[in-house]
C-alpha cells in the first residue's frame, strides 16, 4: 500500500515555508535568510545521496535520534529513561565521548540523513557534543531539552549556528508542566521561549500525550499561545506506559481518532508551522519507522536501538559506524518481520513487544 503521508519531505519543506514566511515578516534576520538557502540546497543533496543509494540496494532513512548522554537535571514524572534506567543523575562510564559523536554526524551527513534528533537525559549537559553538531551545518538538529539550561552561552551558540534547533520539552500550562517536571519549570520554559523569540531563533515544543492533557495540548488556545510565542515547531509523542498504575495515561484507539482529527486541523490553520505526531504519523507512512525504515537510535554509551522504546541492540557505532548498524542482524530480523506492522496497541509498535525481540537477538 503505497503511503498516504511522506514525513520526511513534510518536515523538510515545512522547514523551508517557516523561513519563507519569516523574511516575509521582517527583513532583519539574515541568520535565517542564509540558513534557509543553504537548508533548502543540502536537504535536496541529502534526498538524492538516499535515492542513490536506494537504487544500489541500500536504503538510508531520512532521520537519526542520538540520545548524546543518559543523565538528566530534572526528575520528571513517570519518565520513560529514568523507568528503564537509561537516564540518571549521575554520568556512568562509556558513554560515547565527544569527538565520537562528531564523526557519527560526519557520516550522517554523508550518507544522506537529514536530521539528527539529539536526546538524553538532557542534551545540553553535554556542550562538547553540541559544540560538534555545529560542524556539521548541512544537517539540521533539533534538541530536545527540558529548557531550564537554555540561557547565558547556549543562547549564543544557538543564535550563531542555526543549524541547532531547541525544542522545549512542555507538557501543557503552567499546573500541567509543574505538575511533572516540577515547580518552576514552566516560568523557566516561558522566560527560554522570550529569549529565543527576542534573537529570532526558530524553536519548537515537544509534547508527551496522555489522556489526561490531549484535549489542552491539542487546543488551539494552547498552540496559538506557543505560536505568539514564536514556536514554530510541535512534536506530539504518545505516553508509553512502563508501570501498571500509568496504563490508563496512554491514549487508545479513540484518543488517537481525536489527536488526529485535531492535528489535520491544526496545520491547516497554523500553515507556518510544523505539527509532527509519534507514532500518528508513522501509520500515515506506512507502518512503525524504527529500525532504519525511516529512523533509528543511538544510545549514550553507543548502541544502535531500533527505536528509543525499544532498547535493544546486537552492535556498537563505535565498531561499525552508522551504515554497520543499518546492517545489523536485529534491523534486519525487524524489518523482515511483522513486528512493524500497522496494528499494534498502545503509543509503540514495538514497546510491548520486548520478548519477541529479545527473541531475535538470540538467533
Amino acid at each position: 500500500m503505497e503511503p498516504e503521508f511522506n514525513l520526511e519531505e513534510y518536515m523538510s519543506h515545512g522547514v523551508e515555508n517557516i523561513m519563507k514566511n519569516a523574511l516575509k515578516a521582517t527583513l532583519s534576520n539574515p541568520k535565517e535568510s542564509v540558513f534557509m538557502t543553504k537548508f533548502a540546497l543540502t536537504s535536496r543533496k541529502a534526498s538524492k545521496l538516499r535515492h542513490e543509494a536506494e537504487e544500489n540496494g541500500e536504503h538510508i532513512p531520512p532521520f537519526l535520534i542520538a540520545s548524546i548522554t543518559s543523565s538528566c537535571n530534572l526528575h520528571c514524572a513517570g519518565c520513560y529513561s529514568r523507568a528503564i534506567d537509561s537516564c540518571n543523575d549521575c554520568v556512568p562510564e562509556g558513554q560515547l565521548d565527544g569527538e565520537t559523536w562528531g564523526r557519527l554526524f560526519r557520516e550522517a551527513a554523508d550518507l544522506g540523513i537529514t536530521f539528527v534528533f539529539l536526546a538524553g537525559g538532557e542534551p545540553l549537559l553535554r556542550k562538547d557534543v553540541i559544540m560538534e553538531a555545529t560542524k556539521v551545518p548541512e544537517v539540521l538538529f533539533p534538541v530536545i531539552t527540558n529548557g531550564t539550561l537554555l540561557k547565558g552561552e547556549y543562547l549564543d551558540i544557538f543564535d550563531k549556528n542555526r543549524n541547532l534547533v531547541p525544542v522545549l520539552s512542555i507538557e501543557g500550562n503552567q499546573k500541567t508542566t509543574d505538575s511533572r517536571r516540577g515547580e518552576g519549570v514552566f516560568s523557566a520554559l516561558e522566560k527560554t521561549m522570550n529569549d529565543l523569540d527576542d534573537r529570532g531563533i526558530l524553536f519548537g515544543a515537544s509534547i508527551t500525550v496522555t489522556t489526561e492533557n490531549l484535549e489542552e495540548v491539542y487546543s488551539r488556545e494552547f498552540v496559538g499561545d506557543l505560536y505568539r510565542k514564536g514556536c514554530k515547531l510541535v512534536i506530539y509523542i504518545e505516553f508509553v506506559s512502563v508501570a501498571d498504575d500509568t496504563g490508563g495515561l496512554a491514549p487508545g484507539d479513540g484518543e488517537r481518532e481525536i489527536m488526529s482529527d485535531r492535528q489535520s486541523a491544526l496545520r491547516s490553520e497554523f500553515d507556518d508551522m510544523i505539527f509532527v505526531s509519534f507514532p500518528g504519523d508513522e501509520r500515515a507512512a506506512g507502518g512503525c519507522l524504527a529500525a532504519g525504515r525511516g529512523f533509528f537510535h543511538i544510545n549514550s554509551h553507543g548502541g544502535a536501538e531500533p527505536c528509543p522504546f525499544s532498547p535493544y541492540s546486537d552492535s556498537n557505532v563505535r565498531e561499525v559506524g552508522l551504515q554497520g548498524a543499518l546492517h545489523s542482524d536485529l534491523f534486519r530480523s525487524l524489518t523482515d518481520s511483522e513486528l512493524l506492522s500497522l496494528e499494534h496497541s498502545g503509543g509503540c509498535a514495538l514497546a510491548s513487544k520486548g520478548e519477541e525481540v529479545e527473541s531475535m537477538l538470540s538467533r
